[in-house]
């Protein structure tokens, strides 16, 4: 697939399935990833995969973040926040590694490890994958963080941008609506 055509047409996919990434794909990912925009060229971000017993290890460490927040959550809430992570193959943390540094500020640095991020979701369909983009409370939560090892100090904060949700689609992709350029896009005339 052109390029052009995987930026037009990539939509997300919420329906995976087995198999995930393998390792020249997952490999084609991560460099796509390192491609993104990056002032300073920082390199600020970095990726956790997670797959098989990871999910599941996952899972419980989503339901017991839940269950600390909320005394009285239900069984069932509880089995939602455990499959949450089920929901696909693997899943790539997308963590953004931001650097206490005088020319390159932190919302730059953030924004480069969303770029990042985006481009393993436009390689991903590119390749025939399926994926999602997901965040919620999980991703901004101090315990998942400490949990997959993120750290924040004094000359390092790292922030989790995402969790990229992937595998192989389970249906077939619909084509995006159709959006109008011109909602967006304006000539600025100083007047």
């Amino acid at each position: 697939m052109d390029a052009i055509t995987a930026l037009h047409q990539r939509v997300s996919q919420s329906k995976l399935q087995a198999p995930a990434p393998d390792a020249q794909q997952l490999a084609t990912l991560i460099r796509a990833a390192t491609r993104a925009a990056d002032h300073g060229n920082l390199q600020p971000w970095r990726f956790l995969t997670i797959e098989g017993d990871g999910l599941e290890k996952l899972g419980q460490l989503f339901a017991n973040v839940a269950a600390a927040k909320k005394t009285d959550i239900s069984q069932a809430e509880l089995d939602r926040f455990k499959s949450m992570p089920l929901r696909a193959p693997m899943i790539i943390v997308a963590i953004a590694k931001c650097h206490a540094h005088p020319k390159v500020p932190q919302i730059e640095q953030l924004i480069a490890a969303g770029a990042a991020a985006q481009n393993i979701i436009n390689a991903s369909f590119a390749l025939g994958l399926g994926a999602i983009w997901r965040t919620g409370d999980m991703a901004y939560d101090d315990t998942i963080k400490q949990a997959l090892g993120l750290i924040s100090n004094e000359t390092l904060d790292e922030q989790i941008v995402g969790f990229i949700y992937i595998g192989t689609p389970a249906n077939s992709a619909s084509l995006p609506r159709e959006i109008n350029p011109q909602d967006f896009f304006t000539a600025w005339t100083n007047e």
